[in-house]
């Protein structure tokens, strides 16, 4: 995920990369092995796209959009529950029951938080900020999902300072974990 253009375009656009995964492990037959990889791509865009909203779009929101502490601390909390079941999948086989159950409650959970962005988040956002800060955004939210995660940590920080300091490293560890175990994160 690195699509261009303002925080709120390329964070849409995220949404939309999303969507597609989850549709792409619907479409496989509930014993197929490729289930397991698209879960896999699923779990390192949404930790990545989460990260980066952590450490970029949030204390935007905090700072420029009235009642923005609310509306931030909400959406961190959501982000907690998605990151908990990503945890929850991460170790389970496509063939495990509980596999679908989760992939079903993460897909409305983050059809519901992705509803509340772009109805509510983004619009004040976009009301807050002068397009010059948008696009500096869209930058920095690039430039976060190159170095963030690729597996989920529930128990990192999500707000500044301290995630800022420690999510590059664990960004690290998660991509030489995934280069020595063959572990797909890119489509």
């Amino acid at each position: 995920m690195g699509h261009g253009g303002n925080v709120i375009a390329e964070l849409t656009a995220d949404h939309r990369e999303l969507e597609a995964l989850f549709t792409q492990i619907e479409a496989q037959p509930v014993d197929h092995p490729q289930r397991r990889e698209l879960a896999d791509r699923l779990t390192a865009e949404l930790v990545r796209h989460s990260v980066a909203e952590e450490l970029h779009l949030y204390p935007a929101v905090r700072n420029h959009v009235s009642d923005g502490a609310a509306l931030a601390d909400k959406e961190l909390a959501d982000h907690a529950k998605v990151e908990q079941m990503l945890k929850d999948l991460e170790d389970l086989h496509a063939v495990d029951p509980q596999f679908n159950d989760i992939v079903a409650k993460l897909k409305f959970a983050v059809a519901s938080h992705v509803r509340e962005e772009e109805h509510e988040l983004f619009p004040r956002l976009a009301a807050s900020l002068p397009p010059e800060k948008l696009d500096e955004l869209g930058r920095l939210v690039r430039r976060a999902k190159e170095m963030t995660p690729t597996r989920p940590h529930p128990s990192l920080p999500n707000t500044p300072p301290a995630n800022k300091l420690l999510v590059p490293g664990a960004g690290l560890v998660d991509r030489v974990r995934d280069l020595l175990s063959g572990r797909t994160t890119r489509g």
